[in-house]
């Protein structure tokens, strides 16, 4: 009897950009290592080496347009909900980091294997840079909302520090997270939670309180 021959490599079907993508992901995590080169990447998947650049120009890059999907279907899945549309800037912030958190968990090993080695509050890792700007358009929309309707105090000069602020807290957010153990992430749960609070009693009134029960909750959980 003939042995039946496998399918050659170039013969399986080429993924379009969500399937690159996902490739990417499998490989790292099962590899536990980025690709040697776009080319052995490609040629594992059956690819030419110029397919993968019509999507992005290197890992890095492929990186960035994984971790904007985060963002961005975060966003969208919120915008199209009519209930959404009429929270306070608080309530959508707080809203949208539970959101993103859900949508984060889904992917928790590639987030810890892309962000552990360089996140820190005031650091940008390299695959964040599309996510910040995606996150950044968001909340200017909800400060400016939040100046509107006087949840945020009119500041000329220090309000344009308040973008960058919030960036730090959501990057704050994130290292938590993936240090977080305790059940369902619950500890991050009650972080987001505070931490909001905080955010919008320093950029409206009434800082004091917030700022102190914030501290001692950080404390209480130990985090350096």
């Amino acid at each position: 009897m003939t042995a039946t021959k496998s399918a050659p490599r170039a013969s399986r079907k080429r993924p379009g950009a969500p399937d690159l993508k996902q490739a990417y992901i499998d490989y790292v995590l099962e590899e536990g290592k980025r690709p040697a080169s776009v080319y052995k990447f490609c040629r594992e998947l059956g690819l030419k080496e110029s397919d993968f650049y019509t999507t992005a120009g290197s890992f890095r890059a492929l990186e960035n347009l994984i971790w904007n999907d985060f963002a961005e279907k975060t966003i969208n899945r919120l915008q199209g909900d009519a209930e959404y549309g009429q929270f306070t800037a608080r309530e959508k912030l707080l809203t949208f980091y539970f959101a993103l958190f859900e949508e984060l968990k889904s992917r928790r090993s590639f987030v810890v294997f892309t962000l552990r080695p360089t996140l820190t509050p005031r650091a940008l890792p390299p695959c964040l840079r599309l996510f910040r700007k995606s996150f950044k358009t968001f909340i200017n929309g909800l400060i400016s909302q939040g100046k509107e309707q006087g949840e945020i105090a009119m500041r000329p000069y220090v309000e344009k520090t308040y973008p960058e602020l919030f960036w730090m807290q959501l990057s704050f957010l994130m290292l938590f997270w993936i240090n977080d153990e305790s059940p369902g992430f619950e500890r991050t749960d009650a972080a987001i939670e505070k931490s909001v609070n905080l955010a919008f009693e320093l950029v409206g009134k009434g800082a004091v309180d917030a700022a102190l029960d914030f501290a001692r909750f950080v404390f209480q959980q130990g985090v350096n």
